[in-house]
């Protein structure tokens, strides 16, 4: 059950309503995480604008695997609902990719290296090795890219520690409870 509802439109805040208005123009709908999180206009604006700033790291099909695996290791289901929905509808992964990125791999090489690496640092809490480091760096990764995966990551959980605390009804097609594959 939601911990917090959904605004209605006439309930957003000024200052997030043109943020919102966006994401439902683009989305073709309003999802009940966003018209929760547009409570706070100061949370939700900075996360839109890391957002906007993010969409141009990587590529989409490895942001969304990473998104993937940073919901599956924090048990966000709201957030693996959607990432499966958006990588399979807009990045185009497959089912058998969707399952493999929740997992923490991917079947191209140089995108399972930074789905692994992502993994890492979430599950590490940033600790990784130097092998770890070293790995994604010999699949082709510059620095500035690592730094990108270890943003998205940073990106990712907070919207799972989001949706984890305040639980929005469910908007997405179900998917398989994180921990059950």
């Amino acid at each position: 059950m939601p911990r917090s509802a959904a605004l209605k439109p006439e309930q957003v805040p000024a200052e997030s309503k043109p943020t919102l208005d966006t994401f439902t123009r683009n989305i073709g709908f309003t999802p009940n995480m966003l018209a929760t999180f547009a409570l706070s206009p100061i949370a939700f604006n900075s996360w839109a604008t890391l957002r906007g700033s993010m969409s141009k790291a990587l590529d989409a099909k490895t942001r969304d695997s990473i998104g993937l695996a940073v919901s599956e290791v924090n048990e966000c289901n709201y957030c693996l609902m959607v990432h499966s929905f958006t990588a399979e509808h807009m990045a185009r992964l497959r089912a058998d990719e969707i399952i493999l990125a929740r997992k923490g791999h991917a079947s191209d090489p140089k995108r399972n290296a930074a789905v692994q690496f992502a993994r890492e640092v979430i599950e590490t809490r940033g600790k990784v090795s130097d092998a770890d480091l070293k790995a994604v760096r010999d699949a082709g990764y510059t620095d500035a890219n690592i730094m990108e995966i270890v943003t998205l990551v940073a990106m990712y959980s907070l919207t799972n520690f989001f949706n984890n605390v305040f639980d929005p009804e469910n908007d997405f097609p179900a998917v398989t409870p994180a921990g059950s594959i």
